[in-house]
């Protein structure tokens, strides 16, 4: 190869790069990728090679779920204070992140149900059910459960944060108070409704969501707040699935390892919804 030829095939290091950190901060320092890199701690003797696989997925998945939790309680907020433009970007920024949870299934869906049969003795009795920041996005949409907080008893710091979300307005709680800020007839029962317990369907909403969708121009902030909603349910909905398939073609009907039905447990999951009324509003369009 001649020396113009190699030098085409070898990016030279630009005289401004910097290389010295011994004293100034790296890539690594600022991501402390030390920590990040070596918290992946396999426990199957003798070593699995798979165990890595589902370590990391789930890890990755706890990271988005932090970024969900982060961009939902600040839409929360920003509705609380009438400014729904940039809560409407939160909630895109949420929908990308839900993408991200949905389509990683697919890698785990490589481990097949010999290659998980040879980690699943070391896992014990953890499982994802025990996931207090998948409670807390749960939490924050609108299923409110009581008996949920009772798995993380455990672990003060994380019982007491979802004590306090329990206690608090839902995403969809905040919408609703807003549109009512704003003129539309939001029924007082719905206002004032226990937070602590799952949203139920209004009738009366349902009649004031058929008129923001009957004529989207002249409510089209609402409009689009209720189709991002959707959207945000319709991929938390997909995401329920994709877990479901993979658990179904793991261990099959097996129960799981945190001691729920497994399968049947999950499918039930497919039954709730967060904002039932922009779906029964559908049927009015």
């Amino acid at each position: 190869m001649s020396s113009d030829a190699a030098d085409r095939a070898q990016r030279t290091l630009e005289e401004g790069i910097s290389t010295d950190f011994t004293t100034a901060m790296s890539y690594g320092d600022y991501l402390d990728l030390g920590t990040l890199l070596s918290a992946q701690h396999p426990r199957s003797e003798p070593a699995q090679h798979d165990e890595l696989l589902f370590i990391i997925q789930h890890q990755v998945a706890e990271l988005w779920m932090k970024l969900l939790l982060h961009e939902l309680h600040s839409a929360r907020a920003l509705l609380a204070s009438d400014e729904l433009a940039p809560a409407l970007k939160r909630l895109a920024r949420v929908k990308h992140v839900q993408k991200q949870l949905v389509e990683q299934w697919d890698v785990l869906a490589t481990l097949t149900p010999s290659e998980y049969a040879q980690i699943r003795p070391f896992l014990a009795t953890s499982s994802g059910f025990q996931s207090h920041q998948y409670r807390s996005v749960e939490f924050l949409l609108g299923n409110k459960n009581a008996d949920m907080v009772r798995v993380f008893e455990h672990s003060p710091t994380e019982h007491a944060a979802l004590e306090e979300l329990l206690g608090q307005p839902t995403l969809y709680d905040e919408f609703l108070r807003y549109l009512a800020r704003r003129g539309y007839g939001v029924p007082e029962a719905v206002l004032g409704r226990d937070v602590t317990q799952p949203y139920r369907v209004s009738e009366d909403l349902v009649d004031l969501f058929a008129t923001v969708y009957a004529d989207p121009s002249e409510h089209w902030g609402v409009y689009e707040t209720c189709e991002e909603l959707v959207d945000i349910e319709d991929l938390f909905q997909q995401w329920r699935f994709r877990h479901l398939q993979v658990v179904s073609r793991t261990i099959g009907m097996r129960q799981g390892t945190g001691g729920s039905s497994g399968v049947d447990f999950l499918r039930r999951a497919l039954d709730l919804t967060f904002f039932p009324e922009l779906y029964a509003v559908r049927a009015r369009v």
